[in-house]
């Protein structure tokens, strides 16, 4: 005979097998890579992704490597002796163009003062000749790439 407990039992049990075969449902199962360089969903973005960092990366590189670049020039022109030379080159070239303007101006001289002159200075030509009849210096530089600077100075206009 069946007792009465174990007809629930199999009623529990029947009932749950119902519940399940009638609530369960099966799908194909689908892989999808979730890299774009595989599934090739979203790649032109992801390609653009990459390109951008590795451009970005190169321009932080050229741009940490001019810096360096720029550090040491600064570090080795703030020397003492860098800038000792510099002036001591600073006051010879002071010192040249003044004894240029004196012979052009006819300062130094006190007769027969020249009337034209030429001089090099680190491969530019410098040359200048006096007009007598206009009263007027005029003054050329050739640089060594050819290029030339005129600078015409009137003489008797100056008075300090």
């Amino acid at each position: 005979m069946i007792t009465l407990e174990f007809k629930k039992i199999v009623l529990v049990f029947y009932a749950l097998c119902i519940s399940l075969i009638n609530t369960s449902t099966a799908s194909e199962l689908t892989h999808k890579f979730g890299n774009p360089a595989f599934s090739k969903e979203g790649y032109s973005q992801h390609a653009l992704s990459i390109e951008q960092l590795q451009y970005t990366r190169e321009n932080d590189k050229i741009k940490d490597e001019k810096s360096a670049v720029s550090a040491a020039e600064r570090l080795e022109k703030s020397k003492t002796i860098n800038k000792f030379i510099a002036n001591v080159e600073s006051r010879i070239y002071a010192n040249l163009s003044k004894q240029l303007v004196d012979n052009m101006f006819g300062t130094s001289c006190t007769s027969n003062c020249a009337t034209s002159g030429t001089a090099e200075v680190e491969g530019s030509t410098i040359y200048w000749v006096k007009d007598s009849s206009t009263d007027v210096i005029s003054l050329t530089i050739t640089d060594p790439s050819g290029t030339v600077s005129t600078l015409s100075v009137p003489v008797g206009d100056f008075t300090f």
